[in-house]
């Protein structure tokens, strides 16, 4: 029977430079993580499906990759972080105490259409700041998000922010039934804003009202527009999000990172338990936002725990191929030295290879196979090395990166220096 070779739809291998490139972006980022004072954390990749249900905001049950364990109960894979993180918190933090800062970089599944062309198992590197509801906390999620971008080497990049108050501030005055407002965050999803105008339309609401709505597609951009949508006749809920973001702006100037940061009061926000500030982050060369967090202050109490939170995550995929796709490389530790040997070379490179590798040195050893005409350096050596030294393995060498080579042909040893790295 032929075996199936390739990988299922929606998950890809990962191998070589490319795997070494994200290895050095998780290895930024987490320094990163460490810089700001967060401790790492590794959840289990599946737990109960009672964690990531519905009414806990997570992702909806059909897009949840689902099975049952022994016993007859029913696990998923993780399709987000965040309410894993609150699991844990909930059962070992007591309220009350020092906030509590978290990071994590791990695989999440999210079983998607195969026709829609995303990945099903992605990797995301986030952090979460727990036991803290102030603006400052806000500010420095935003910061560290920022932070960790600029590490990667991406320069050219937004966060959109907004507030889920906000909408729901205007949704509230509007008096608007469940099913419109459902309707119309639909549209504002997408930023059809002619589908917002005409459903608000058949509502019936006072023109006063409406125009507040009509007026959300010019609420996108700069500080300006905060400070514009300020002076709209709103209060409550609504005002309260706009004076939340000013002070979150003014934050992000004593980090100096206010020229990252747009304002998008129209945001809705991607999973159901966020209840503050919102945002996404986006670079071109990626299709999908490249990083995404907000305010979750009331979903640690679905596992017992009151606690106000804040968090992000990091597409990591996404950060790789918006790299690519600019012509960011990023710097990754290429292997050193590649020595081969003949049959009368073995003992000799096996003792250099020893030497080298107990000094730190990435040290690849490899007997020589193929019969090759042609030498590393020329004619004259290669009939003085017997045809041992061959063209073959250099280009080999040359195209993994190799700094030196090293050929063992008896009681000769011959180095090249191929690259400086």
């Amino acid at each position: 029977m032929k075996q199936n070779i390739h990988t299922p739809e929606g998950v890809r291998d990962i191998w070589g430079k490319e795997y070494a490139a994200r290895l050095r972006a998780e290895e930024l980022i987490r320094t990163v993580f460490h810089r700001y004072g967060y401790q790492d954390i590794r959840t289990p990749s599946f737990e109960f499906f009672d964690v990531f249900s519905r009414e806990k905001g997570s992702a909806a049950s059909r897009d949840l990759f689902k099975f049952f364990d022994r016993d007859g109960e029913t696990m998923v894979l993780r399709p987000d972080m965040t309410p894993a993180i609150a699991r844990f918190a909930a059962r070992e933090f007591e309220e009350g105490g020092m906030p509590v800062r978290l990071s994590y970089i791990e695989n999440m599944f999210i079983n998607r259409l195969s026709l829609q062309g995303r990945l099903k198992e992605f990797t995301q590197a986030g952090a979460e700041l727990l036991d803290d509801g102030s603006a400052d906390a806000d500010a420095e999620i935003l910061a560290l998000t920022i932070d960790c971008l600029l590490a990667c080497g991406l320069t050219d990049f937004q966060l959109e922010v907004g507030h889920v108050g906000f909408l729901q501030g205007l949704f509230a005055e509007a008096g608007l039934p469940v099913e419109t407002e459902e309707e119309i965050y639909g549209f504002l999803e997408n930023k059809n804003y002619f589908g917002v105008e005409e459903q608000l339309a058949r509502s019936g609401i006072d023109a006063e009202r409406r125009s507040l709505f009509d007026r959300l597609p010019g609420l996108f951009a700069s500080a300006a527009q905060l400070e514009e949508a300020a002076l709209l006749p709103v209060g409550g809920v609504a005002g309260q999000a706009i004076e939340r973001l000013q002070e979150v702006y003014r934050i992000l100037g004593c980090y100096g990172m206010q020229r990252y940061v747009s304002f998008d009061l129209g945001m809705v926000g991607g999973y159901r338990y966020y209840n503050g500030m919102i945002f996404r982050g986006y670079t071109y060369g990626s299709g999908e936002p490249v990083a995404t967090g907000g305010r979750y202050d009331n979903l640690m109490e679905q596992f017992g725990r009151r606690a106000r939170a804040v968090g992000f995550a990091l597409v990591l995929d996404s950060v790789m191929a918006a790299l690519s796709r600019q012509g960011i490389e990023m710097k990754i530790a290429h292997p050193q030295t590649l020595i081969l040997y003949g049959p009368s070379g073995m003992e000799q490179a096996i003792d250099l290879a020893c030497r080298l590798r107990q000094k730190g040195e990435q040290v690849q050893l490899q007997r020589m196979e193929k019969p090759d005409s042609d030498s590393v350096s020329g004619g004259q050596e290669s009939r003085e090395g017997g045809g041992e030294k061959k063209s073959y393995y250099r280009k080999y060498a040359v195209g993994q990166g190799f700094e030196r080579l090293i050929i063992f042909d008896g009681e000769n040893m011959r180095e090249e220096r191929l690259c400086d790295i």
